[in-house]
């Protein structure tokens, strides 16, 4: 069974930083589009960040372009969301995912159990 454990998540100042983990297989990390989505409160889910499966192309909603970094750790199969410079609106709860192929519609096979950010103004 694939397993993808978030964490990181937290309760923030707005204008601050938070590290976002997501650890999974080495057989899904290693072969796996990895992608980050975010729901907030009575909203639609919406994409955040994606990595290809050999982390060398990077894709970002606008809405975090510059401010979010997200990477590979290979020698932790994990995949990181650097988030800086956090505003009120990136509150959310915070979901990794894993595919195949890397799309921004949400469509991934696999989903971690999420981990909740709150921004505070």
């Amino acid at each position: 069974q694939v397993q993808l454990v978030e964490s990181g998540g937290g309760s923030v100042q707005a204008g601050d930083s938070l590290r976002l983990s997501c650890e999974t297989s080495g057989r899904i990390f290693s072969n796996y589009a990895m992608g980050w989505f975010r729901q907030a409160p009575e909203k639609e889910r919406e994409f955040v960040a994606a990595i290809n499966w050999s982390g060398g192309r990077t894709y970002y909603a606008d809405s975090v372009k510059g401010r979010f970094t997200i990477s590979k750790d290979n020698a932790k199969n994990t995949v990181t969301l650097q988030m800086n410079s956090l505003k009120s609106e990136d509150t959310a709860v915070y979901y990794c995912a894993a595919d195949e192929y890397y799309n921004e519609s949400g469509e991934y096979d696999y989903w971690g159990q999420g981990t909740q950010v709150t921004v505070s103004s």
